[in-house]
């Protein structure tokens, strides 16, 4: 293909918005042929400047404009599965930001719906993958070097909570990161949850448990537990160590910078996700374009976001009985095998 990527791009709020401004500005060979979002003003104001855009107020309209080659899904969880459903009857390759679809259920109906075309057309988000600090870690584990993988220690703060963020949603919404990079980085399945509280943070907004410590278990023996902080009030931060049997490492510390001024000095920490994770975003979207354009899928896809989207439900069964809750995935289809 040596014309650029007709992308239309199905949400324009803050993420559909940024990766507007990434296709336009920062990746190479695509660029922005249409946007829905129900609200148009929204998407008029996100592709202000940017020369031949339709904009729609429906996702079938912004599908099927002029020029769409590929689809960029960055709507609301709930409305993943009708888009993604479209795009597949159009043949149309998608990036689908995570969740691929809220409930495991319609996950599984995504799958599945792939699976009859025979091949592969979604990419989901999970743009820790192309991090290049969780690269490194990857790198090493399979390597083999620190010998077999025993736990992985995760920590992700947030700043604040949005307005109507709920308690399920530091699992189902939050952690759902720690899910896909823990099965990506040991190579396992996440087999069983539980949830443990303590005493909410002052700061967390009334009826939301925040702080949780979540534990995972795997179908090889090792264990994953995450911090999740969503009011630390301070700033955001996405640490890992894996400890193995001949050694441990860990990243994300090393994403600050250290100021110096007027007789002092201190380390700036990110405050959101899109700062921090910059980078990997680009890597993320510049590898679907490159990918897209070949003809070909690559990262991970909707049977990673359907493995997600269950353990994920198993998280939220755990936080509200307080209990051990096993993951049950359906049959994996030959097409992920």
């Amino acid at each position: 293909m040596s014309e650029l990527l007709g992308v239309a791009v199905l949400g324009a709020g803050h993420m559909g918005a940024d990766h507007i401004r990434r296709l336009d500005r920062v990746v190479s060979g695509a660029r922005v042929a249409a946007v829905a979002d129900p609200e148009t003003g929204r998407a008029e104001d996100a592709v202000a400047g940017i020369d031949g855009v339709s904009v729609h107020a429906e996702a079938s309209a912004a599908l099927d404009a002029p020029g769409v080659q590929a689809v960029l899904i960055a709507s609301p969880g709930p409305a993943h599965e009708e888009a993604l459903l479209a795009a597949f009857a159009r043949g149309l390759p998608v990036l689908c930001e995570k969740p691929l679809v809220p409930d495991s259920a319609g996950a599984l109906r995504v799958v599945e719906a792939e699976a009859r075309l025979g091949r592969r057309l979604t990419q989901v988000g999970f743009m820790r993958r192309y991090d290049a600090a969780y690269q490194r870690l990857k790198s090493l584990l399979d390597g083999g070097r620190l010998g077999r993988p025993l736990m992985l220690h995760c920590t992700h703060r947030n700043v604040s909570s949005p307005p109507g963020f709920t308690s399920a949603m530091l699992v189902n919404s939050s952690v759902s990161h720690e899910i896909d990079a823990a099965r990506w980085l040991l190579g396992q399945e996440l087999t069983a949850v539980t949830v443990l509280r303590p005493r909410p943070s002052s700061h967390a907004p009334q009826r939301l448990l925040d702080p949780q410590f979540v534990v995972f278990e795997t179908d090889r023996g090792a264990l994953v537990d995450v911090e999740i902080f969503v009011n630390s009030g301070f700033g955001y931060q996405v640490c890992c160590e894996a400890v193995c049997e001949a050694g441990s490492a860990r990243i994300g510390d090393e994403h600050t910078m250290v100021v110096t001024a007027a007789g002092g000095a201190y380390e700036e920490v990110a405050q959101d996700y899109l700062v921090r994770f910059a980078d990997a975003y680009d890597r993320e979207v510049q590898a679907w374009v490159d990918a897209t354009r070949e003809g070909r899928v690559t990262g991970p896809g909707a049977w990673d976001g359907y493995a997600s989207s269950a353990v994920a439900e198993a998280g939220v069964r755990a936080q509200e009985n307080g209990g051990r809750v096993t993951v049950e995935l359906a049959p994996r289809p030959d097409l992920y095998a």
